[in-house]
């Protein structure tokens, strides 16, 4: 199934390197494309990587310095592209080989990075290795049922997706699949997993991707024997349990062998750990200095709409990352949680929180559509979801749909320019108000103050990576500042977390709001539910 380049110049090993800034990946804003929901280019309703790029210079005038594009593998979709058959070509629902060398050429022509989703965990079971059974039980998790007569699973554990981690095959044994039974979980034990997977990163470091996000980072090493959980509570998709399939000691051996091979080549390719850790501690063995550059910082993204819960969590996160001399990353949504808009109660908050999280150190990840202030869509029909936990579980954690709708770009009418053919889940009504074209130069629009943020971050020199300090504010309020690389404070981020304005001595020259802030001069009034920049 492996397509062939026709550019010339296919084995390139060096990347361009937009910026040319050593350590990039310190203090970047990555912009999360979730392939099948961006842009549409060839009108069957579903996005696809020509889309993609036809849309990158947005990207760029957003102000984001890399791209980041979810699985676009050859795969037969039972899970969005997560179940991979074949990790070297491109599925023809997204286009061809071509059209990924043709988009990671446009990005770094445009000074934008790309970086492209792995999935070591487990493959699709159409991959050729799971078809072969004799390749299977040595490259795969296959175990004998308990029971008389093997009739029961090997052990207690449960998939993410709900329901049994285990499926039982036709000659009698069960294989375990963390995900979807159509998800098979591989065997690490097996070199040849290895030696796979290292080949597979070449292949696509030689193309020119600038790094990897790797999908389940956390999960490819399982504990010794699979022993029982002994307990009933459902595994979460993004959780702090400790479990015997996920956080294993092991895994940190597979990525610093990736970490080695990362630096083997030129223009820091970096990887990305999606790891979902039981503490910040934990999750900071990602990010030593021989292993993956960032990690994904759950804690934030689920962290309570409040002041103590929001300080704790950043100042657990940066001890945690600068005991290994790392960098925090932050995120606030993704293509598997609610969007925030709808999670944190509105979008007075989220504006809040992402100019609150611009305004740390380290580097930030959005995700598509949040520049637009989208909420989730919580009201789509069953008929036209997809996401696998939807039709397996509970119903409490299987609305991964709901975050994914295609974009609105344009228009007043679906598809809103999301491409010629409709969308694969429809887009509501109200979304032709939220729109690129709708939002742009409105001062007052969400997507203004994304391109506002993301400049002044560009610009100021105490924004990025550097130091923190909290500085004191009333209950309910956070405030902190940032030093520049001189050692001058600079700046100063306030956060009002009540649903209350609240009067303060004017702090400094006002830079940028989440709202509309009213000074006189001496005194500042906060709205509530807000953010504010200052310069000292």
């Amino acid at each position: 199934m492996t397509q062939e380049l026709t550019s010339t110049d296919p084995g390139r090993a060096a990347a361009a390197e937009p910026g040319g800034r050593p350590g990039w990946w310190r203090d970047a804003v990555i912009y999360q494309v979730y392939v099948r929901s961006f842009a549409d280019c060839d009108g069957d309703g579903i996005g696809d990587l020509r889309g993609a790029r036809e849309r990158l210079p947005y990207l760029r005038e957003l102000g984001v310095d890399a791209v980041w594009l979810t699985p676009f593998y050859a795969s037969p979709q039972a899970d969005g592209g997560y179940d991979v058959a074949d990790y070297r070509s491109v599925d023809p629902l997204f286009g061809s080989l071509q059209d990924a060398d043709d988009l990671v050429r446009a990005a770094h022509a445009l000074g934008l990075r790309v970086i492209v989703d792995i999935v070591p965990n487990h493959t699709s079971d159409q991959h050729p290795w799971f078809q072969d059974p004799e390749l299977a039980r040595r490259r795969y998790l296959f175990r004998p049922g308990k029971g008389v007569c093997g009739e029961l699973p090997p052990n207690d554990w449960e998939s993410v997706f709900g329901g049994p981690a285990w499926t039982r095959t036709e000659r009698g044994d069960w294989y375990l699949h963390l995900f979807a039974p159509q998800q098979p979980d591989l065997n690490w034990d097996d070199p040849d997993v290895h030696a796979e997977f290292e080949s597979v990163l070449r292949f696509w470091l030689d193309l020119g991707v600038d790094g990897f996000r790797i999908d389940v980072a956390h999960g490819m090493v399982k504990a010794p024997g699979l022993p029982d959980i002994g307990r009933k509570e459902q595994a979460k998709l993004i959780g702090s349990q400790v479990l015997p399939f996920f956080d294993q000691d092991g895994v940190h051996e597979i990525h610093r062998a990736w970490r080695r091979l990362l630096d083997s080549y030129p223009g820091e390719r970096i990887g990305v750990a999606e790891a979902w850790a039981p503490s910040p501690e934990r999750l900071a063995l990602y990010v030593r200095p021989d292993e993956c550059h960032q990690a994904f910082n759950f804690q934030f993204l689920t962290a309570d709409w409040s002041a103590a819960s929001l300080r704790a969590v950043v100042d657990a996160s940066l001890a945690a990352t600068a005991s290994v001399g790392a960098t925090t990353s932050w995120v606030l949504s993704n293509h598997d949680v609610v969007r925030h808009t709808t999670r944190l109660g509105g979008l007075q908050r989220a504006r809040a929180a992402t100019l609150m999280m611009l305004a740390l150190p380290g580097s930030a990840y959005l995700y598509q559509g949040e520049e637009l202030g989208l909420p989730e869509v919580t009201d789509l029909p069953d008929e036209v979801r997809q996401d696998p936990a939807f039709f397996r579980g509970d119903g409490q954690d299987g609305f991964r749909d709901g975050c994914r709708v295609p974009l609105p770009w344009c228009g007043d009418s679906a598809a809103y320019g999301f491409g010629p053919g409709g969308s694969w889940l429809p887009q509501p009504r109200a979304w032709k108000d939220l729109s690129v074209r709708a939002q742009t130069g409105d001062p007052a629009s969400t997507l203004e103050l994304y391109r506002a943020a993301l400049a002044l971050r560009r610009a100021h020199p105490c924004l990025g990576d550097g130091g923190l300090a909290w500085a004191d504010a009333p209950d309910g309020l956070l405030a902190f500042t940032r030093t520049g690389r001189a050692g001058r404070t600079e700046l100063l981020c306030t956060l009002n977390t009540l649903d209350r304005a609240v009067e303060l001595p004017r702090p400094g020259r006002l830079l940028l709001s989440s709202a509309t802030v009213t000074d006189d001069g001496a005194t500042a009034v906060l709205p509530g539910d807000s953010c504010t920049w200052w310069a000292l």
